[in-house]
């Protein structure tokens, strides 16, 4: 049985986790089926990401994290690199995520939400980096998470304490806290179709990788000269919309 779901909606991806009874935790398959999922989202203009059921992850799957006791050292290296390169697939979409977040996102759960582009949370929504007391580390999650919110987790790394919404909201985990995640990103992903496509791609592409100096001039002229830029700006100056716009 599938660990996760997903559907296109229009122009947008929904991708779901889809093991309710098991708080969406990690485990191989559904380690596998995300980094599938996200490898190659075609052209979809948006991606939200959810999780079925009263959680939308609640870190290692207790089965999972059982048979890694067994393992040597470069088997955990391997398990960890696939784990690794699932969350490396979500940070690095071509399309911007979205993520819906309630109940538990913990450990490798919170990782997920450092992924995502703009990520939305219930106020029950309860979150945390509880590896310490289990005596192991967020190592893996670590680059995605810091890049979030960087050093307030020298809080949380240490202390493997939970924390609310409205925390995870001032330290930069979540963008917003809503009485309705799921309409307020709707409305989000609604913004994101506004902008021209590939526009929207490069855009999440700079904000990656940071590009300084002549680089960031050569990436202006190319999005003014390419044919979408000189459709919006001639839609603009014309008072029309732009021909991605009138697709929707």
């Amino acid at each position: 049985m599938a660990a996760l779901r997903v559907e296109r909606d229009g122009l947008v991806l929904r991708v779901t986790l889809a093991k309710p009874d098991r708080r969406n935790a990690f485990d191989a398959a559904l380690i596998a089926e995300l980094t599938d999922a996200f490898a190659d989202v075609g052209d979809a203009r948006a991606v939200i990401l959810a999780g079925e059921g009263p959680s939308f992850c609640a870190g290692a799957d207790v089965e999972w994290q059982r048979s890694s006791i067994d393992l040597s050292y470069d088997e955990n290296v391997e398990d960890a690199m696939r784990l690794y390169r699932m969350l490396e697939a979500i940070d690095s979409c071509a399309a911007p995520v979205v993520c819906c977040v309630h109940g538990y996102a913990l450990g490798g759960g919170s990782g997920l939400v450092a992924c995502a582009d703009i990520a939305v949370a219930l106020p029950d929504a309860v979150f945390g980096f509880s590896e310490v007391r289990l005596g192991i580390i967020p190592a893996v999650i670590s680059p995605f998470v810091l890049a979030k919110i960087g050093a307030a987790a020298r809080r949380y790394f240490v202390t493997g304490e939970r924390f609310t919404a409205e925390v995870a909201l001032g330290i930069g985990l979540v963008d917003e806290v809503s009485e309705d995640a799921d309409e307020t990103a709707d409305a989000l992903v609604q913004d994101i179709l506004l902008g021209g496509p590939q526009a929207v791609r490069e855009a999440k592409r700079l904000v990656r990788e940071g590009p300084t100096g002549i680089e960031t001039a050569r990436i202006a002229a190319a999005r003014r000269t390419s044919e979408e830029g000189q459709d919006g700006l001639s839609a603009f100056l014309e008072g029309r919309r732009p021909g991605w716009a009138a697709q929707d």
